[in-house]
């Protein structure tokens, strides 16, 4: 067995536009017969995905719940709380790995434009350091 516990992480806000990113991870989980966790990140103030933390957790985890139907293990989900998610967002995900044990990223990529020259996409960041492989979708 290649990969034995998958990490997705999610970005609930725009959670419909990342079908491709989330059908990769739900067929690599099959394929392996691994563990999925879907990570999120959420700020302590009031979010256009949800109010506060405990709500954004309740989100995150329907989404694993839904998502996890029919995989061999399931989905759980982990949330994380930053207090400026924008800035800590890598630094996050890159613990996260550690935390959940993941052996394999599948994330969605953005479209790439001029200011990636100043600031690197975090698919990028994560195949940069992780020190597991990175998935970046497309």
């Amino acid at each position: 067995m290649w990969y034995k516990h998958i990490m997705l992480p999610i970005d609930l806000e725009h959670a419909d536009r990342m079908g491709k990113a989330i059908e990769t991870a739900l067929a690599l989980t099959v394929q392996f017969g691994a563990k999925l966790t879907i990570v999120g990140v959420t700020s302590e103030l009031p979010g256009v995905s949800a109010h506060n933390p405990a709500e954004f957790e309740e989100k995150l985890s329907a989404l694993a719940q839904r998502l996890g139907e029919g995989l061999p293990h399931g989905a759980q989900s982990k949330t994380y709380v930053a207090h400026d998610p924008t800035a800590q967002l890598d630094a996050i995900l890159l613990d996260a790995v550690k935390d959940v044990e993941a052996d394999l990223v599948v994330m969605a990529s953005h479209i790439p434009n001029a200011l990636n020259a100043i600031w690197p996409s975090h698919g990028g960041k994560m195949a940069s350091h992780a020190d597991i492989s990175v998935f970046v979708v497309r």
